[in-house]
């Protein structure tokens, strides 16, 4: 009898290593995250958003084999406090980050100039999960220890602390465009181009925890300035003669390279109905600083019009979402942590404080409302409320400007005046969370809020060129 139990031990043993040998999971095991992460894309500037200029195969497929959300929102208009509500599920004004990180001003605590210590990382909650934690590219949370991705809740961290770097070239400064890549694992190796650099990473990432469920926050620097692109990505976008744009247009293109090599090696691990992709911008393009373009939306980053907060918006799960399909209700990309961290098992407590909501049960059908009756925003100088159709912002230099998207979806008719009661009672509503925000534990340089203003006067792109 021990000879038997002996030599059914090493058959179930032999199983076993075969199985980890081809990186097979079931389905029903906790599914794998991959969050692709954009900086500084316009809206309009991939094929399936409406370019006729940039041919970006790869994040198209993931929207003609997922869910693609067409009311798809991120929580602030630029980079950092963007990634603050993105990996905490909380509107980031509830915790005081307001604005953009740059360097201290007087009279703030430097101690503060990151994300708060007190809250909780997507990573923190799915390594207490079981899950391997990886982030791979731009941190932009804070520079000072206590908010290093190592000590937020990832296993690995191979990137930079900043929020920019050079796509040819590292440094040995902690700070700055050239800025060194730091890594936990491994020794770094040379930059040949960063975009390309991030994709190797990712892929190994997949390739050494595909036995276990992880966690891969894959958070690229395209097409954020510097304006930079191979010479043979350059070559295939010779015909657009503006030189930032075709430079743009290489930038994305190699982005859209990298995504591909990202799904491709989650495919050759035998794991995509394992896996959940999830594709964003983490906000909306700066339009003539990098020549991106938020076509059909009016307004850049750093505005609460559409084209600073709304941005393409793709989950991909094999098996488990319908392929193709569009899931019309407004979402905000604070929903994603509570996402994953319900989908991997842990409760979503109310001492949790999520802004967002798990989107399984309305993608799937077995909630028949929406997400979010209304969606708020405050940045600096600028707050905005969407409830339904209406949306409205309000600025420091003028009445409140009201819009109807489902009639005006590049905001250029206000009709604020011609709808008082409705104005007015978003407004109130506005206010009324405003006031009871806490102070921002940091802010940028004043130059900046002029700066903010100016561009809701600027005139946008709202078609994309030929």
């Amino acid at each position: 009898m021990k000879k038997f139990w002996l030599v059914l031990g090493c058959l179930v043993g032999i199983i076993d290593l075969t199985n980890a040998q081809k990186g097979k999971r079931l389905p029903e095991d906790k599914p794998n995250y991959i969050l692709i992460v954009a900086d500084d894309l316009g809206y309009g500037d991939l094929s399936f958003t409406g370019s006729k200029q940039i041919k970006t195969p790869h994040i198209d497929a993931l929207a003609q084999t997922g869910v693609y959300f067409p009311e798809g929102y991120v929580s602030s208009a630029v980079c950092s406090p963007s990634r603050a509500g993105l990996l905490t599920g909380r509107n980031q004004v509830e915790f005081g980050y307001d604005n953009n990180l740059a360097n201290n001003q007087p009279g703030f605590d430097p101690a503060f100039l990151g994300l708060p210590v007190q809250q909780q990382t997507v990573a923190d909650r799915l390594g207490e999960l079981g899950y391997v934690t990886g982030l791979v590219g731009k941190w932009h949370l804070g520079y000072d220890d206590q908010f290093y991705p190592l000590n937020r809740g990832f296993d690995e961290f191979w990137g930079y602390r900043g929020g920019g770097h050079d796509y040819f070239e590292a440094g040995n400064n902690s700070k700055g465009y050239k800025a060194k890549i730091e890594c936990n694992y491994k020794t770094p190796q040379e930059i040949t181009y960063i975009t390309d650099d991030k994709g190797d990473e990712c892929v190994d990432f997949v390739k050494r925890h595909q036995d276990e469920p992880f966690f891969l926050y894959a958070s690229f620097n395209a097409p954020h300035t510097p304006m930079q692109a191979t010479e043979a990505d350059l070559e295939l976008y010779r015909d657009i003669k503006d030189e930032k744009r075709r430079t743009y247009a290489a930038m994305v293109h190699r982005l859209d390279i990298n995504v591909g090599r990202i799904v491709e090696a989650v495919e050759k691990a035998g794991l995509l109905e394992n896996t959940i992709f999830v594709f964003i911008s983490d906000n909306g393009g700066p339009a003539y600083t990098n020549a991106s373009i938020n076509a059909p939306f009016n307004g850049k980053k750093g505005t609460l019009l559409e084209g600073g907060i709304h941005v393409p918006f793709i989950i991909k799960w094999d098996g488990m979402l319908s392929a193709g399909s569009s899931y019309t209700a407004p979402v905000s990309s604070l929903d994603l942590t509570p996402t994953f961290v319900s989908l991997a098992g842990g409760d979503l407590k109310e001492e949790d404080k999520y802004d967002g909501v798990n989107l399984m049960p309305f993608l799937k059908g077995e909630k028949e409302n929406i997400p979010h009756e209304e969606i708020k925003w405050r940045f600096t100088i600028s707050a905005a409320i969407r409830e339904g159709k209406w949306k409205l912002v309000r600025l420091p230099d003028r009445l409140p400007m009201l819009y109807n998207l489902e009639e005006d979806i590049s905001e250029q008719h206000d009709v604020a005046l011609e709808n008082l009661e409705i104005t007015q009672r978003l407004l109130k509503k506005l206010g009324h969370w405003d006031v009871r925000l806490p102070h921002p534990l940091f802010l940028e340089g004043p130059e900046w809020r002029a700066n903010q203003v100016e561009q809701y006067d600027k005139k946008y792109d709202l078609v994309q060129p030929d």
